[in-house]
């Protein structure tokens, strides 16, 4: 008798409702706290205006997208016990942690800025970072000299 196929949470996310995107339904979704989606929808597409309003050479979604593109890592390190010493190896990252982790660090670094409201924050966040600068792009840039750093222990990656 054979299984059901696994079907992943990707395979069902529905694009969003302004743009039809599913990057915009993950992002909404991680953005999100307690349940109240509509109000992680509010402060994204409140972000996407403030960003329509500050970047004219670029659609607010292409500004997005651009931004997450460049927070995205390459490689990272992890931590490998090797004859009783640990060491930090650096491995290449797949393509979902890479969008995981660029998420996650764009959402820590808005949460981070204090003074305003969530979608200024984000929405400077964003432009920050696609202008590749900013604190999303500063942790990328830390774990890829971490990465860079520990290189010598590169052959104990298997």
């Amino acid at each position: 008798m054979g299984r059901k196929k696994f079907t992943h949470s990707e395979e069902q996310l529905r694009g969003d409702s302004r743009y039809n995107s599913r990057l915009v339904s993950k992002f909404v979704n991680c953005l999100m706290y307690d349940g109240k989606k509509s109000v992680a929808s509010r402060v994204f597409y409140d972000a996407m205006e403030i960003i329509g309003k500050k970047v004219k050479d670029a659609q607010p979604i292409e500004v997005f997208e651009t931004a997450l593109q460049n927070v995205k890592p390459n490689i990272e390190v992890r931590s490998k016990r090797v004859g009783g010493s640990n060491y930090q190896v650096p491995i290449q990252v797949n393509r979902k942690r890479q969008q995981s982790l660029a998420i996650r660090w764009l959402l820590e670094a808005s949460r981070g800025r204090k003074g305003s409201r969530m979608c200024e924050n984000l929405a400077k966040e964003l432009i920050d970072a696609y202008h590749r600068e900013g604190t999303a792009m500063t942790t990328r840039e830390n774990v890829h000299r971490m990465a860079e750093a520990n290189k010598a222990f590169s052959h104990f990656a298997w």
